[in-house]
């Protein structure tokens, strides 16, 4: 997986050192995570700490890449990549070792997020499974809703409610990050999607700009929001509800502003309406483990984000349901085009791809004077189009907390209900899903430090500074969930135990002569042993007794020793414990081009070790 891709080999003048890829001059400001002056990649071993660092927030927000060798005029392949996948396996593995729910929150983003598949064995399929046709797509159903509506009879939001000043006052918030999606629902009737979509749609005027007939447009969504499932506790109409208004939210960025064509614009909102129609409430990995239709179908390849598309386009052919009949059939390939893009970079495997795609974009961005991006080229549109969406997937810890831990409860409830499932077949439970050993505060400050807070901020560095208060809000939640997690002492390091029985065996010795020196002439009635564990030594040999000066001196020098010991192993388990707890490790610091304080997750400070890069007032 590389940030460039690469070019022929031909032979050239380029001095890379790295073999069949290419490397920044020494001379280079290129820093592969901040963009630090003076800041050199090294993809060498990290050796050295965090430094201080200055500059002007301006010179610090300038990408000073230089993408192209100064001798030949080719690009340079940036290498730096493949450290950061190799850093964050270590860091997860660290984090495996240290307690079982840690264990199961490493294996949850190494299985969800790194495209690493369990090995399992696949069961054979039944008889009655050979007999199912696979040439139709499964999960539409026939479902008619009236075609006589017309802006005359029209719901003022789309929907039948009996709550349609509340749900007014909450629509206020449409165009706001942190709109209370449940009270929407609350309102009306339990049809958010197509509350949500109707509204967003007449905002940005797009059924006139495309001519969609309004009948059309509600008959369409609704029967798309009836096939999402209500019985699935998190992927239901709710969260594609909340994603299509965060997409909304996210393509008015600042940053953005007049950057999407209103092609693209409708394409984004309505992928992100369909990328979740008809989930099952179970993961990809349980659709390929039970050896299911749709994975035979797709080829184990994003099972679930292939049959999200297939269904949201198929509806489309229902009665009435044709959104973008008055579109032009190049604007029609267009528009499918784009929509696969952006929900099969929904497949959360694909994560670690789309961020290092994102954060080659943020290096090498170019702005306008007024500070809006300029996307000249397809590629670099629907690459943020796509990680638009994809932050959008992702935007629950940045929204407020009461609404992010309803989403919580459910993800959860989700995740245990196909963990009951995989308790049932008697196959391996999947990870975060067994509810008998699952920490939901853990699994939440893991997924933030490792997942959420790397994608949102690169996307913040993006779009800078438009996303600094969705940044704050995360790291206050992240925070919250953190002071949450039930204080238990970490287990010591594998490896130390027989060291830490010796260090005990001889300090068990050591106050054995203690004793029997208090017990010699002028320590009278004085019997009392200092620790519990001399009182396991007091029926040693009572010839200790007439152990001479120089030998209860030697030993006490012995005792002064291994005191010694026994304070360095605790330093070195505190420091242990200080490197795997997130919360020890997050030095808070001024983050580039902001006068806001952000705090980084000890992957970063690791990744700033590795390439040297300097951060700004570290303290």
């Amino acid at each position: 997986m590389g940030v460039v891709e690469a070019i022929d080999p031909v032979p050239s003048q380029c001095p890379s050192p790295v073999p069949g890829g290419y490397r920044l001059p020494s001379s280079s400001s290129y820093s592969p995570l901040q963009g630090r002056p003076g800041a050199e990649l090294d993809l060498g071993a990290a050796d050295g700490g965090v430094r201080e660092g200055g500059g002007t927030a301006a010179e610090r927000r300038t990408p000073l890449v230089d993408l192209f060798c100064e001798t030949c005029s080719r690009p340079w392949l940036i290498g730096w990549w493949d450290q950061f996948k190799r850093m964050l396996n270590r860091e997860l593995s660290h984090l495996s070792e240290m307690s079982r729910s840690g264990n199961q929150v490493s294996e949850y983003i190494s299985t969800t997020f790194l495209d690493k598949q369990n090995e399992v064995d696949i069961p054979s399929p039944t008889l009655r499974e050979r007999e199912k046709p696979m040439c139709h797509i499964s999960g539409v159903k026939k479902i008619t809703h009236s075609s006589s509506l017309s802006n005359s009879t029209l719901p003022r939001f789309g929907v039948k409610t009996e709550h349609e000043e509340a749900l007014a006052r909450e629509l206020d918030d449409l165009n706001k990050w942190g709109l209370n999606i449940f009270r929407v629902a609350e309102f009306s009737n339990n049809r958010p999607l197509s509350c949500i979509m109707f509204a967003i749609f007449q905002e940005r005027d797009l059924l006139k700009t495309f001519r969609i007939p309004v009948d059309t447009f509600v008959t369409y969504v609704m029967t798309l929001e009836d096939h999402y499932h209500a019985n699935v506790a998190y992927h239901n109409s709710l969260h594609a509800a909340d994603v299509t208004q965060s997409t909304h939210v996210l393509l008015s960025t600042p940053a953005l502003d007049a950057v999407f064509t209103d092609l693209e614009i409708l394409a984004a909102l309505f992928a992100a309406a369909i990328h979740d129609v008809d989930h099952p409430g179970v993961s990809n990995q349980f659709l390929i483990n039970t050896n299911s239709e749709l994975a035979l179908m797709y080829n184990d390849e994003s099972v679930l984000e292939n049959h999200h598309l297939a269904v949201g386009f198929k509806l489309l052919h229902e009665e009435n349901c044709d959104i973008f009949q008055n579109l032009t059939k190049r604007q029609r390939q267009s528009l499918r085009k784009l929509v696969i893009d952006m929900v099969l970079a929904t497949d959360m495997s694909k994560h670690m791809s789309l961020l290092a795609d994102l954060k080659t974009m943020v290096e090498t961005k170019k702005v306008t004077s007024s500070g809006v991006l300029m996307l000249d080229h397809y590629t670099d549109r629907i690459q943020v189009l796509r990680n638009m969406v994809h932050c959008a997937d992702l935007s629950n810890p940045t929204k407020p907390l009461h609404v992010y831990r309803q989403w919580t409860e459910r993800i959860m409830e989700e995740f245990f209900r196909q963990g009951d499932k995989e308790r049932e077949r008697g196959m391996e439970i999947s990870p975060m899903c067994d509810k008998h050993t699952a920490s939901v505060e853990k699994s939440q400050v893991g997924f933030i430090d490792y997942i959420v807070h790397p994608l949102w901020e690169t996307w913040g560095d993006l779009v800078h500074p438009d996303a600094q208060e969705i940044l704050d809000t995360l790291e206050d939640n992240r925070d919250w969930y953190q002071s949450t997690i039930p204080q238990s002492p970490s287990p010591p390091p594998v490896g130390q135990d027989k060291e830490l029985n010796k260090c005990i065996d001889k300090f068990q010795f050591a106050l054995t002569l203690e004793e029997s020196s208090q017990n010699k002439p002028g320590h009278e009635g004085n019997n009392t042993t200092p620790n519990h564990v001399a009182e396991d030594c007091s029926d040693m040999d009572k010839d200790d007794e007439n152990e001479d000066k120089e030998d209860l001196m030697s030993e006490e020098k012995n005792e002064d020793i291994i005191e010694e010991e026994d304070e360095v192993a605790m330093e070195e388990e505190e420091g242990e414990e200080e490197r795997f707890s997130p919360k020890l490790r997050r030095t808070s610091f001024v983050a580039i081009g902001s006068d806001k304080t952000n705090t980084f997750s000890p992957l970063y400070f690791k990744l700033c070790a590795l390439f040297k890069i300097e951060v700004l007032s570290c303290h």
